[in-house]
């Protein structure tokens, strides 16, 4: 009676088991040779190999089983290891391929972890190399916004950072350019909003001290409504807003409060879309307080801050890059790109917010804009 190919692999592990690796090669060769051979009995075959020393051979089993399933991480990892060890100037990118299909932390076995932890260094190795050359590489004497986009450029290239898009929730205008953080240049109005930082934050604390303030949660959605990113911060009074403007009407309650700034936000080219637009709010973050990823409602808005209370220990990121808050200093962002903030002082973080028009977006269209959005009757705050 013949043997089957089960048989033979089965008499392979066998000798492995016993130490005779030679044998079980051999019989693994003879099998890969006669059968239809599998992602695992190339696997198998290339530990074998390599446990003998012949490096060569057990990529050259690898490779085999990466051209059965080209994405396996296993597989993919193995062959890193193996290039590392031959010295093989690919093994920096090839580590840098395994690591793009690095399952879920909780999926890896802690056999691997030694391994894995390896592989991310070379490949952090590897594309902070591939940077450095591009970095070298720009031109001297660009102005400022020249050298981040370059720079970003690079760090995109070598795959330190990636491309981030936007995603609103509601309200998609096709065409509009995704920046992270958009050039103050374009909006020469903000350094009069930043002039008035000093008496914008006394009319906040002086609010706060006469306990005059109407201050609700800043995601203030009800139990009813299913929410894809707020379940933790729904109504949580962790992250709170006093709101001045909302969806278009004045709070007058914190209004009358603050003449001042009012006044510095009604110069600013806010959108004005009925039941929705403008909006201008003071954002109070608590200490140790998180904001999760998330995604806004329109990438026909961008999102302004003007820092008023900035403790150490805090941050915000949009897309690929992270800021810190500086009092004084506005920053426009892109909110329908995934961004987040923390609070990890103890002490409270305080932002104006208000929401301005893209400079992409010309007069025909933000007035179209606005009549289509508000025939929808969604808001951009949530309630």
């Amino acid at each position: 009676m013949s043997e089957t190919p089960s048989d033979i692999e089965a008499e392979a592990d066998r000798a492995a088991a016993s130490g005779d690796l030679a044998r079980a090669i051999s019989l693994l060769d003879r099998l890969s040779s006669t059968a239809e051979p599998s992602l695992a009995l190339w696997t198998k075959l290339g530990a074998m190999r390599r446990a003998t020393g012949d490096i060569k051979g057990a990529l050259h089993a690898i490779e085999k089983a990466l051209a059965l399933a080209p994405l396996d991480f296993s597989a993919l990892l193995a062959r890193a290891m193996l290039l590392d060890r031959l010295k093989d100037p690919g093994a920096g990118e090839a580590f840098s391929n395994a690591i793009a299909r690095l399952p879920a932390e909780e999926n890896i076995p802690e056999a691997m972890a030694a391994a894995v932890a390896h592989a991310r260094m070379r490949a952090d190795q590897h594309r902070a190399g591939i940077e450095e050359r591009l970095v070298r590489a720009i031109p001297s004497g660009l102005d400022r916004s020249h050298e981040q986009r370059l720079s970003r450029f690079a760090s995109n290239v070598s795959r330190r950072t990636r491309h981030h898009h936007q995603e609103p929730s509601d309200f998609h205008y096709p065409g509009l350019p995704e920046i992270e953080f958009h050039d103050p240049a374009h909006f020469p109005e903000l350094a009069a909003l930043e002039a008035a930082t000093d008496a914008i934050r006394s009319e906040f604390e002086a609010l706060i001290a006469a306990e005059a303030a109407e201050m609700v949660p800043y995601i203030h959605y009800p139990e009813r409504v299913p929410l894809r990113q707020w379940k933790e911060l729904n109504n949580n009074r962790d992250w709170t807003a006093i709101h001045l403007l909302r969806n278009g009407s004045a709070v007058e309650g914190n209004a009358r409060h603050c003449p001042q700034t009012m006044a510095a936000v009604a110069k600013l080219p806010q959108p004005h879309v009925p039941g929705a637009s403008p909006n201008a709010m003071f954002s109070l973050l608590a200490p140790r307080t998180r904001i999760p990823p998330h995604t806004g409602v329109a990438n026909t808005r961008l999102v302004c801050h003007l820092p008023l209370i900035v403790p150490p220990d805090c941050g915000f990121r949009c897309g690929a890059t992270t800021r810190q808050w500086v009092v004084g200093e506005t920053f426009v962002f892109d909110d329908t790109i995934e961004h987040e903030a923390w609070n990890d002082s103890g002490e409270l973080r305080v932002v104006l917010i208000v929401d301005l028009w893209p400079p992409a977006l010309d007069a025909v269209e933000r007035e179209a804009v606005a009549r289509m959005i508000a025939a929808t009757g969604v808001s951009f705050t949530g309630a």
